[in-house]
Parts: C-alpha cells; sequence; structure tokens
C-alpha cells in the first residue's frame, strides 16, 4: 500500500529522530506532502503498463469476430540514492547547545526536499545517470500540450488548462510556479475571465489554492521551481509549465526500499562535527499512460480565457 510522508511519520512513532526528519520532508515540500510512496522489495519495481485496449464489435447470426488484443508494455522503475551528511563543528554544541545541531539538520533537511520535488519534474538521468528521469523527460506526445505557438510563450488561457485537464484519468493535483498560481487568482476575480477558485488547507494547516476542485502544489524555492526559463514553441526560453497529475496507486507514485535512514554517526575522527547521515533510496513510478500531462510554452502575462 502506498502512503504519504506524512502518514510514514506517524507509523514510525518508536523513532523519535527518523520520524521527526520525514516529517520535516513532507513539511518542506508541497509535492512531498501529497505524493504517495510504495515500500518495495529491491532496487527495482517490473510492472506492466497498460498502451491501447482490445477492440470489439458486434457481429450478426452465424458470423465470426476479428481477433484483437490489447497492447501491454513491460516496464520498470529504478530506485536512486538521495541523501546527504549533516555536519556540526563540536564547538559551536558545546558553546550554544545542542539547538543549534538540530537547526542546521532542519535546513539541510530542506535543502534535500527542495532538490528531490526538483528531481521529480526536472531530472534528467543523460545529464546525470545517478538521478531519476523527472516528469518533463517522460511526459511526451498526447500528454505534452503546448499552451500556444506564440513566440516567447503563450499566456495561459482556461481552455487549454482544462483541456490538459482531461488528458489525465483521475487528476488529483496541479503543480506550478507561485506566479501561475498568483494569475490563476487574479482572473477568479475578474469577471470577464473567472475561474473556479477555492481554498483549502494541507496536512500542516496552510492555506492550498484550488483550481475546479484540484489543490494547486507550489514550492516554497520557487528560485529554482519552474522557472520562466523553459524553451517556449518558438523563441527565447522565457516560458514555463504547469503539470497535470493522478497521484494514486497504479497511477503516479514515489516507489522506496524503506522510509529514510537516519544515521547519528557521532564524532567524526576526521575532524571535530558531529555528522548525522540521511538517505532515501526512492524513485517514482509512472505506472499509468494517463497519470500526469504537461501544459508547456506558458508565458508569464495575464491568464486568458
Amino acid at each position: 500500500m502506498a502512503v504519504t510522508l506524512v502518514e510514514a511519520a506517524k507509523l514510525n512513532t518508536g523513532e523519535v529522530k527518523r520520524s521527526a526528519v520525514i516529517e520535516l520532508f513532507a513539511e518542506n515540500s508541497a509535492l512531498l506532502r501529497e505524493i504517495p510512496f510504495e515500500d518495495i522489495a529491491g532496487g527495482s519495481l517490473a510492472y506492466s503498463r497498460e498502451e491501447s485496449l482490445p477492440g470489439i464489435a458486434f457481429r450478426g447470426v452465424n458470423e465470426g469476430y476479428t481477433e484483437s488484443t490489447g497492447v501491454i508494455n513491460p516496464m520498470t522503475e529504478t530506485l536512486h540514492i538521495a541523501g546527504g551528511d549533516l555536519d556540526v563543528d563540536v564547538f559551536i554544541v558545546e558553546t550554544r547547545g545542542q539547538g543549534q545541531r538540530a537547526i542546521q539538520e532542519k535546513m539541510k533537511i530542506k535543502a534535500l526536499s527542495y532538490g528531490w520535488a526538483q528531481a521529480f519534474i526536472k531530472g534528467d538521468s543523460t545529464v546525470d545517470p545517478r538521478v531519476m528521469d523527472g516528469l518533463q523527460v517522460r511526459l511526451t506526445g498526447a500528454q505534452k500540450i503546448a499552451a500556444g505557438a506564440t513566440a516567447n510563450g503563450t499566456p495561459l488561457s482556461l481552455a487549454k488548462l482544462d483541456e490538459a485537464i482531461d488528458a489525465v484519468m483521475n487528476p488529483t493535483h496541479l503543480i506550478m510556479n507561485k506566479a501561475l498560481r498568483r494569475r490563476l487568482t487574479a482572473a477568479a476575480r475578474d469577471s470577464t475571465v473567472s475561474g473556479f477558485i477555492t481554498y483549502t488547507k494541507d496536512a500542516f494547516g496552510r492555506p492550498v489554492t484550488v483550481y475546479n476542485d484540484l489543490p494547486i502544489l507550489v514550492e516554497e524555492d520557487d528560485t529554482e521551481f519552474l522557472p520562466f526559463t523553459e524553451a517556449a514553441t518558438s523563441g527565447t526560453a522565457t516560458a514555463t509549465s504547469i503539470y497535470v497529475v493522478s497521484f494514486g496507486e497504479g497511477m503516479l507514485h514515489g516507489i522506496q526500499n524503506g522510509v529514510m535512514r537516519v544515521k547519528d554517526l557521532g564524532e567524526q575522527d576526521a575532524k571535530p562535527v558531529l555528522r548525522t547521515r540521511v538517505e532515501w533510496f526512492a524513485g517514482i513510478a509512472l505506472m499509468h499512460g494517463r497519470s500526469a500531462a504537461r501544459l508547456w510554452s506558458i508565458s508569464n502575462a495575464a491568464v486568458t480565457l
């Protein structure tokens, strides 16, 4: 069964430090709060993805059927090692208290959260073989929808956004940058454009913007997350994308070999620091051909109909 990191932290109540680290990962990343993770054995997950259904027909008496079978493609998703060492000088701990170590650990965990979320979208194994392929690389064909053909990007239109939503089976979330979220909320206040915007709260009680019943996920570290630096259909690289996803088992979810490993390595021989190591063997599984879609070539301009 796939569970979110928030739920995983609850399941590890007997391991205080590990539970705290898992919860901090979720708290610092909107994606990590929402995407469910499935525990797998070994370092990879093999499965079959349905690509096309078999045909059917009606027949008359004494007539036969033309044979037709569906297409199922074997797929394999692998785990990737993410983590880091958290070092705090013994001098800082001795003179300013154990709380300084906790502060540094939180900062490292925050950075790791942002890094994993970035790889979830932008990861490219052809650039760095250690990194998983993210959605930008994976989504092609009918699941990659251009916002338009305007040079340097096209303003987001609600019609195109709805088209991208319709391209995903049982969509659960929208992923975008903060600027586009602001554009959508501004459009909702404009009677000539509108757009069904509501608000809810996440697992930590923070407000979440919702478009047509789909929560909008943004990352707090917006300097690196989906900036307007992507290539447009023509012109310069001044565009961004919106991702529509269906999080859940059999659709789009994370995979991991056990929960995050958190180990206090104590004081190091090479230098007087106290070291904590965090490692996570994780990846993503795009198990259905319509579990995500990318609306791309969007400019930083007012939303249109």
